[in-house]
């Protein structure tokens, strides 16, 4: 049976500062643009001119970060620290450089999400030695290498946006069987659809 995703309760109780956004409208998918890599590049520079050596690792992942890939037009990005549960070893210097967190998934990870100030971002936070960033870059790496599996993940992409969805996360958890399956190919098995830990 496939994963059903987070429930509406599941979805308001991790998020900080208010409910989610309820969809009104179907997702966008836009064609891949080349600015997307200099929006990153704006984002790194200013997360670590605020985080300085706090920051483990930053990378620019999900769609906007292959290319040939449509995507919706969040840059996202991942940010490693060394304890993402510590939210005040890094929260506060990232509000006063204009990000907010939206996010807090202590159950999962200790995965936090801020929103950028200006340019459209989901900047996720793990912590170092977290397995889901070697999961995250091993999808990115697959599908920035390998042609076949861009296109598949395109498709199933474009075919999930014709479908209504109340909340962005309704639309990410669609995904899953899609992306567990490019990542098991990447780790050299089958491909069968694992459940994320989630």
């Amino acid at each position: 049976m496939a994963d059903p995703g987070m429930s509406d309760d599941g979805i308001h109780a991790v998020y900080v500062g208010g409910p989610p956004e309820q969809l009104s409208a179907p997702l966008l998918l836009a064609e891949y643009d080349p600015t997307w890599p200099q929006l990153f590049a704006r984002e790194d520079e200013r997360i670590r001119g605020a985080l300085g050596d706090r920051v483990v690792r930053l990378e620019h992942t999900g769609s906007t970060s292959v290319p040939g890939l449509a995507a919706k037009p969040i840059i996202d990005i991942l940010l490693v620290v060394a304890d993402s549960g510590d939210e005040e070893s890094y929260v506060p210097a990232l509000e006063d450089a204009g990000y907010r967190l939206r996010i807090r998934e202590p159950g999962w990870n200790q995965h936090r999400v801020l929103k950028g100030p200006d340019t459209n971002v989901n900047l996720h936070v793990l912590s170092d030695g977290c397995p889901e960033i070697d999961r995250v870059l091993m999808f990115r790496d697959r599908l920035r290498a390998n042609l076949e599996e861009r296109d598949l993940y395109e498709r199933a992409k474009r075919e999930l946006v014709e479908r209504e969805w109340r909340y962005v996360q309704n639309y990410a958890d669609a995904k899953t069987a899609v992306i567990e399956a490019i990542i098991a190919r990447a780790r050299g098995g089958d491909g069968d659809p694992v459940p994320p830990s989630r």
